[in-house]
């Protein structure tokens, strides 16, 4: 991630009347995004902790045209200065590839696409709130939420003497409703609606969407509920081939253009949105305890996650294979709980890019209305012989040799057996 002190910040022109240097609670560092939440916010820390300084910080990770109106929204909010810090670059290439060399799906299904931001994004917090003298750092995340976590133990990693306010832990604010009306009591416009009140959250790797007629389980998505990918009984009737090539597990061309890791991941969404790839409905456990249901649009990475795995097929033996499928599913639980910056995650880093070391080729991609269907894969180090392989003639397979091995793998089963008749014991 870039250096603070080379990112623009825009400042007002004022300064906080009530700003008292002597106060213990002098700034606040704000997560922000321009949403419902951190937009209601600023006014309540400014009504609740009196003489407190908010300098908002929205970490760029691809929300697109969001971040337009993230400025001039923050200012007039109330902050006193407005950080605006991009880090797609990062995001990308440090956050995003990880997951997609580890293969890591929480609950076999999610790709992590809030949960590997929020690392990211607390470092950013982190780094301002240095540069700026801050001992507080704020989030909009509920008490109900997984980004509650994923937050605040980054920010202890990052930075132990920080202290953290999280106003959903203590407002009297009861839902997006009531602090729908709270913004509009003070003159905030909100992106939602008591129409559409989805929690969403966006990123160049996806777009989830939380809440309203979803918390039934037993609804079906709103037709015009996806903002990314197009539904799949509307995508082309024609197929549409993509091949990606890859280097040590990660991926560098796409449909035979080189292209750097944000461009790669950009080009894939727009490809994989096309055709309705990549949407996700799922009912999860969250970490706090409870179920919720989403649904995620992860276009792009759906299509780079089926690549690699297929690329896998070809280059690891089955033991390493197996043990790194283990190893996907709790990579996935860390990243899902927050715990980037731990031990056991670099750990499994180690492993995971040891892997990796041949895991270079090509995989070609037939889509198709939704689905993902492999139609080709090539590697210098694949594991896979056709010699071998073959139903026909060939002249370096033995099939006699299948008897022995067959004897010595079967004898524990047959000395099992024999015990158990010998004890006359049912077999």
């Amino acid at each position: 991630m870039k250096n603070i002190d080379s990112v623009a910040v825009k400042k007002d022109n004022g300064s906080l009347e009530n700003k008292l240097k002597d106060t213990s609670l002098n700034k606040v560092v704000l997560a922000y995004s321009g949403g419902l939440d951190t937009s209601v916010i600023i006014p309540w820390l400014k009504e609740n902790y009196e003489n407190c300084e908010v300098i908002a910080v929205c970490g760029d990770v691809g929300q697109g045209d969001e971040l337009d109106i993230v400025y001039e929204k923050a200012l007039k909010s109330g902050a006193s200065k407005c950080y605006i810090v991009d880090l797609k670059k990062d995001f990308v290439k440090d956050f995003v590839w990880p997951v997609i060399k580890a293969g890591a799906k929480y609950e076999g299904k999610y790709l992590l696409g809030t949960s590997v931001a929020r690392p990211l994004i607390a470092k950013a917090l982190v780094d301002v709130a240095k540069k700026e003298g801050a001992q507080y750092i704020c989030h909009g995340a509920t008490g109900k939420g997984n980004d509650q976590v994923r937050f605040e133990v980054s920010i202890a990693a990052l930075s132990q003497d920080t202290k953290i306010i999280a106003p959903w832990r203590e407002w009297d604010i009861k839902s997006r409703e009531d602090a729908i009306d709270y913004a509009k009591e003070h003159g905030i416009e909100v992106p939602v609606t008591k129409k559409r009140p989805y929690s969403m959250d966006r990123n160049v790797f996806h777009l989830s969407h939380e809440g309203g007629d979803l918390e039934n389980p037993e609804n079906q998505p709103i037709d015009d509920l996806c903002l990314i990918c197009t539904r799949p009984e509307d995508a082309p009737d024609q197929a549409e081939y993509v091949t990606i090539d890859f280097e040590k597990g990660q991926p560098v061309t796409i449909n035979g253009q080189i292209l750097e890791p944000l461009a790669l991941l950009e080009k894939a969404n727009e490809i994989g949105a096309k055709h309705g790839i990549g949407i996700l409905d799922m009912v999860e456990n969250r970490l706090v305890g409870m179920k919720s249901r989403g649904v995620y649009e992860t276009p792009g990475g759906s299509l780079l996650m089926e690549a690699h795995q297929l690329l896998e097929s070809l280059t690891l033996d089955r033991d390493t294979a197996s043990f790194k499928s283990h190893i996907g599913i709790r990579y996935a639980e860390l990243l899902y709980d927050g715990l980037w910056y731990t031990p056991l995650k670099q750990a499994l880093d180690a492993f995971i890019d040891s892997t990796q070391a041949t895991c270079s080729g090509q995989v070609k991609l037939k889509l198709y209305k939704g689905n993902c269907i492999p139609a080709g894969i090539k590697s210098p180090y694949s594991l896979y012989s056709e010699e071998i392989a073959t139903f026909g003639e060939d002249h370096v397979y033995d099939q006699k040799d299948a008897e022995g091995f067959i004897n010595l793998f079967s004898l524990p089963l047959k000395t099992n057996a024999r015990m158990k008749a010998k004890a006359g014991l049912d077999i």
